[in-house]
């Protein structure tokens, strides 16, 4: 295992790890062997009674400080590894386990819990070995909730220092000054909250329409979404990554809940597209053309293969019919609603929309 000291140690304070060993006949062992604190791997060999019956051993790790004494240290233990026998047995490589060049912020987040805060103080040259435990929801299920150690090696130290906001920061990004810079961002601040703001005008609209509503929807077509819905919440749950609000509910829960998220969108889906029929709501040509253009920007450098797909496939492009209509409907309704507006901060907002 590794120990981490981070702060001031105390005087006289001594960090050992060992096992608590009882038998049946035989009186209790308490092997210790020191900790070092500089984050190298620390090791202990015990060896047991052949003679005891009822043998048990609990690895330790303990910590002995004078009475009294105040303590204001961190202690980072990385995770044990307990085997039999002379030779540590050698850990199986996994796909994916293996990266070069990778750069790793010291004690920075995106990585498996406690694997970058081992990092602390690597030189670079030096290699380090990292224990970790994969979490129990991690996304394959053959690692969650298993041991890993991963051997490093540093190759650079780099720190991160503020650059200067003035032109030559706005002209290194593609703008022309600073103030440019700033408007933009601006600008691009405010169409995202615009987004969100018609994300929850949206929602309130469409739960407002679904509380009202009370017709029966034919049933092929609820199991038809149902079924599609299903496929992926299947999806989610082979793969780990199911919604925190799903965990711990059975199957049949599940599929009673999703069924009602089926059928509510089969009603409004018939609702709007008759608000749309009965007042003429229509998409236009150049409508049309524009999403299709929009589609084909989302793929740089692919954009006239995209076209070209849609110029040969016409019903593909009739896919992208059905959001914009529903759009235009959404925006027929609000025109004859009661729409307040009130300001929220931005925390607000992007809450309401998560």
């Amino acid at each position: 295992m590794s120990v981490r000291a981070e702060g001031s140690r105390p005087a006289g304070m001594n960090v050992g790890i060992g096992f608590n060993e009882t038998s049946d006949n035989e009186e209790a062992r308490f092997p210790r062997g020191p900790a070092n604190l500089d984050g190298t791997p620390c090791r202990l060999t015990t060896t047991f009674s052949e003679t005891a019956s009822g043998l048990h051993a609990k690895p330790v790790f303990a910590i002995g400080l004078a009475e009294g004494e105040a303590v204001a240290m961190t202690l980072r233990v990385g995770p044990a590894r307990v085997f039999a026998g002379a030779v540590e047995p050698e850990a199986p490589a996994f796909a994916g386990g293996a990266a070069t060049d990778m750069p790793i912020e010291v004690g920075g987040g995106g990585f498996i819990p406690g694997f970058t805060e081992q990092m602390d103080g690597l030189a670079p040259g030096e290699s380090r070995d990292i224990d970790v435990v994969f979490p129990a929801d991690y996304g394959s299920a053959e690692l969650a909730g298993k041991r890993a150690r991963f051997t490093i090696t540093a190759k650079a130290l780099k720190t991160r220092t503020p650059r200067a906001l003035d032109d030559e920061l706005a002209k290194a990004v593609g703008m022309e000054t600073l103030d440019a810079l700033k408007q933009a961002i601006r600008e691009s601040m405010q169409r995202e909250y615009d987004a969100l703001s018609r994300l929850k005008l949206k929602r309130a609209l469409l739960d407002s329409l679904a509380d009202g509503a009370s017709f029966a929807v034919p049933e092929g077509m609820v199991e038809a979404e149902f079924t599609q819905i299903w496929q992926r919440v299947e999806a989610d749950l082979k793969a780990g990554r199911l919604d925190d609000e799903d965990k711990g509910k059975d199957e049949e829960t599940l599929k009673t809940e999703y069924r009602g998220i089926a059928e509510r969108r089969i009603r409004l889906g018939l609702m709007l597209s008759e608000i749309g029929r009965a007042n003429n709501v229509q998409v236009g040509q150049e409508e049309m053309a524009r999403a299709v253009r929009q589609e084909a920007m989302r793929y740089p450098g692919q954009e006239q293969q995209v076209l070209e797909f849609f110029r040969k496939n016409p019903q593909a492009a009739e896919n992208l019919r059905a959001p914009l209509f529903e759009e235009k409907v959404v925006d027929f309704v609000l025109e004859l609603a009661k729409v307040s507006e009130r300001s929220v901060a931005p925390e607000e907002l992007t809450a309401s929309a998560a």
